[in-house]
């Protein structure tokens, strides 16, 4: 997940929490005041018909109840009763609803002088009125229609109200993010694009002093600490290896001339050439590091042209036939119908033939028979594939997933000399021609396949 959708969500997630509590804490407060509002107009009732009732002597039962029932703050389904000291029961509104109550309820009414609760869709209060001419007991129900409608309104507008705000905070939280953020998705894109050829391509920078400009000017201090030491490291291996072929040349010009030379015992003939091969071997990795260090430079930034594949094959294999004149090939080319196959492929033609004699020369050393088999097949119009197969020893999975390492070299390569660098040689070319090398085993054969993509 992005950084800038965890942002988001986190944002959107703590909104999202917030507002729900608002929304909450709203409708308990609101329910809270509802029932306080209800409770006092229950009070007020109360009060109301019990002093008529008590109190004025020119009111009677039959007028109390006329009142009761046609005032105008007349409850839904209100009823009223009112009892006596001794829990007898002197007034009842005239309607047809009724109150469940007990003893027991007017016994607590004694001792906690009021209460108030819920029965279903009903309210009870319960009220004691201490007056001169006794002690009296109200309890009056009623349900509060208009309240509940009022809360019913406000849970809908707030959930409406809710869903609403929830969407519109995600994309809104989401839209500014990536706004804000966007600078940080440049800087992305700017040093993906940065290789080792491109070091020297360093970020623009702003005056402004927000942490992506301050990760931008660190980035372009680091890009110039490692230009200078790769700069310095390829100057080393480049100027090392000169120096170090130069004088390798001469000691193997001084062998052979020596070799050649007649008088030479059997024993003292085989040390010579003993040295000879091992010069040949340290001139060979000086060589190999020598490629590795151009790869980087001069060679890799020429215009790439284009190549057919079978040329590239035969010329690397009429270079094999001066080193190693028993090296055999057998070439194939494989048709597709569907297909024009122009075998045609985008690169360096000295760096693609150093990837072929590399493995021409593996399957020369490594096979039984000094035989190489290749095919070239086109797959689609831009897609070329080189198949180089030969029989000998394959190599183990352990083995293979360190194949295209520096200086790796396998068991079946014991008595064989060689740098270990053919194949990192070759996966560094062929990276830099964006194709790809895979390697596998068939029975008793070593399969190389080299897949070119051509840059449309």
């Amino acid at each position: 997940m992005t950084l800038k959708r965890k942002i988001a969500i986190n944002v959107s997630i703590a909104f999202s929490i917030l507002f729900g509590l608002a929304a909450t804490y709203i409708y308990i407060s609101f329910s809270n005041f509802r029932k306080e509002e209800f409770e006092d107009r229950l009070a007020e009732k109360a009060l109301t018909t019990a002093k008529l009732l008590l109190e004025v002597k020119e009111v009677d039962y039959k007028l109390l109840k006329l009142i009761d029932q046609n005032t105008i703050n007349k409850l839904y389904n209100e009823k009223t009763l009112v009892f006596d000291g001794q829990y007898n029961l002197i007034y009842r509104s005239l309607d047809n609803y009724s109150i469940s109550y007990n003893k027991s309820d007017l016994i607590l009414l004694n001792n906690e002088k009021r209460f108030y609760k819920t029965n279903g869709d009903k309210e009870l209060l319960g009220i004691y009125l201490p007056l001169e001419n006794g002690d009296y007991y109200v309890l009056i129900s009623a349900e509060d229609k208009y309240g509940y409608s009022k809360m019913r309104y406000l849970l809908y507008s707030l959930l409406v109200t809710y869903v609403i705000s929830i969407a519109l905070v995600w994309l809104l939280t989401y839209f500014f993010i990536k706004k804000l953020l966007r600078p940080l998705d440049e800087f992305q894109n700017n040093i993906t694009s940065i290789t080792v050829n491109r070091l020297n391509a360093h970020l623009v920078e702003s005056d402004s002093q927000n942490e992506i400009n301050l990760l931008t000017k660190a980035f372009n201090k680091m890009l110039n600490r490692l230009e200078e030491s790769f700069n310095t490291q390829k100057e080393f291996t480049s100027n090392a290896s000169h120096e170090l072929y130069t004088p390798l040349t001469r000691i193997s010009l001084q062998l052979e001339n020596l070799i050649n030379q007649e008088g030479h015992n059997e024993n003292t003939l085989n040390y010579l050439k003993n040295i000879n091969n091992d010069v040949h071997q340290m001139a060979d990795l000086i060589n190999s590091l020598l490629i590795l260090a151009k790869i980087n430079q001069d060679e890799i930034r020429k215009k790439f042209e284009i190549i057919r594949a079978d040329d590239l094959i035969f010329d690397a294999f009429n270079q094999m036939k001066k080193n190693y004149p028993d090296f055999t090939l057998h070439f194939e080319i494989q048709d597709n119908p569907d297909i024009d196959s122009n075998l045609e492929i985008q690169g360096i033609k000295s760096l693609l033939t150093i990837v072929i004699l590399n493995l021409f020369k593996n399957a020369y050393l490594y096979s039984q028979d000094k035989k190489v088999v290749v095919i070239i097949s086109q797959l689609d119009t831009n897609t070329t594939e080189i198949i180089i197969t030969n029989k000998g020893n394959t190599l183990t999975k352990e083995e293979q997933s360190k194949m295209f390492n520096a200086f790796a070299r396998g068991k079946n390569a014991t008595n064989i000399q060689g740098s270990g660098l053919g194949l990192r040689i070759a996966k560094r070319i062929l990276d830099y021609h964006q194709a790809k090398i895979t390697y596998h085993t068939e029975s008793n054969e070593n399969v190389f396949k080299l897949t070119f993509v051509n840059q449309i």
